[in-house]
């Protein structure tokens, strides 16, 4: 079976930072970090290398990917491996991106990067081995990395994650359980009252504390923002119904109410009859507009910011809510109304 490796310039050997504009390249057989990494495979033989400066990836991206693409369709590799990348952020948003290029194409990839590496986000469904946070774990990643790669290219049917040795990807996979769901909900809820809260949702999901009150809403600037899936009439940017991979923001332009006819929910995640009747259902315009005249809240922000939040990511909804909170902030609100469904 036949891998290919991917490596930015300096892990290659063609140079550090002053090579870091160079445009992707093959090297033949195992390079760098790769002669260990081909130690570690089973059945599998490194064929070539492909290198990428960190620098041209960054600021070419488009041509990078086409251009790594293209020399790994005339491979045809068994497996793509990328990295590791430790806790180099350009290498590791690098390696991601082409791993996840890669999957899409019906390549199996795995990339390795530490776990707060901003490329993991990017990996999509290509499989990421954690790794030390910087080059001394290379001799403890290694062994994980080729194991892993191994088993894909065997196409050989993965366990989870923590059983595998990759960083969980978000996807839920069916099994038998040993006990009804009945039974197994009747045991927390036992649990519970026992004072011993349980859960079967795995993941640690973090808490943001709540922001103080605001003091004085009848002077503060508010915004609408939403979950709901709420777009003009036609869906013009096309947001998704499901798994959505952006927000947009609208212009309000001074409306009173959100018109049915003007306004639609593409939620895919409920029945959206009644929202479409009366949008206002979803985001509340022609009530906070009454609050606004009455003076008990200062001033409407003129931009509605809206995605769909049905099966959307935690990492990506994070991101989601960073991005708009920032423009908020930037423009002044003070408050923001949020609405779900």
């Amino acid at each position: 079976m036949k891998a290919v490796h991917y490596l930015n310039q300096f892990f290659a050997g063609l140079g550090g930072e002053e090579q870091a504009e160079t445009q992707p390249t093959r090297l033949d057989g195992a390079v760098g970090p790769g002669r260990g990494l081909q130690a570690e495979l089973v059945d599998v033989e490194i064929v070539a290398t492909l290198a990428c400066g960190d620098d041209y990836f960054a600021e070419h991206e488009e041509e990078a990917l086409a251009a790594l693409l293209e020399l790994l369709a005339e491979l045809r590799p068994d497996v793509l491996v990328a990295g590791p990348a430790f806790g180099s952020g350009r290498y590791g948003y690098a390696c991601a991106r082409l791993a996840a290029a890669a999957a899409e194409r019906g390549i199996p990839s795995v990339a390795a990067m530490h776990e707060d590496n901003p490329g993991v986000g990017e990996a999509g469904a290509a499989y990421v081995v954690p790794t030390a946070v910087n080059v001394a774990g290379m001799r403890d990643a290694l062994p994980r990395l080729g194991a892993l790669a191994s088993a894909l290219a065997s196409r050989r049917e993965l366990g989870a994650a923590d059983e595998e040795g990759y960083l969980v990807r978000g996807f839920r996979r069916n099994y038998v359980a040993e006990k009804t769901g009945a039974a197994r909900a009747v045991e927390l809820l036992l649990a519970k009252l026992a004072g011993e809260t349980r859960t079967e949702v795995a993941g640690d999901m973090d808490r943001v504390e709540p922001p103080p009150a605001v003091a004085d809403l009848s002077s503060a600037l508010v915004a609408l923002v939403t979950e709901a899936g709420c777009v003009p009439q036609g869906n013009p940017d096309h947001l998704q119904s499901v798994r959505a991979q952006g927000w947009f923001r609208y212009d309000l332009g001074g409306a009173d109410t959100l018109a049915s006819g003007r306004y639609e929910s593409v939620h895919g995640g409920f029945d959206v009859t009644l929202a479409n009747e009366d949008p206002n259902r979803l985001v509340p315009l022609d009530t906070v507009r009454g609050l606004e005249r009455a003076g008990r809240v200062g001033r409407v922000h003129e931009a509605l910011y809206t995605t769909t939040g049905n099966g959307t990511p935690v990492v990506v909804a994070t991101k989601f809510g960073q991005e708009i909170a920032g423009e908020l902030r930037d423009a002044g609100v003070q408050a923001v109304l949020l609405s779900g469904t």
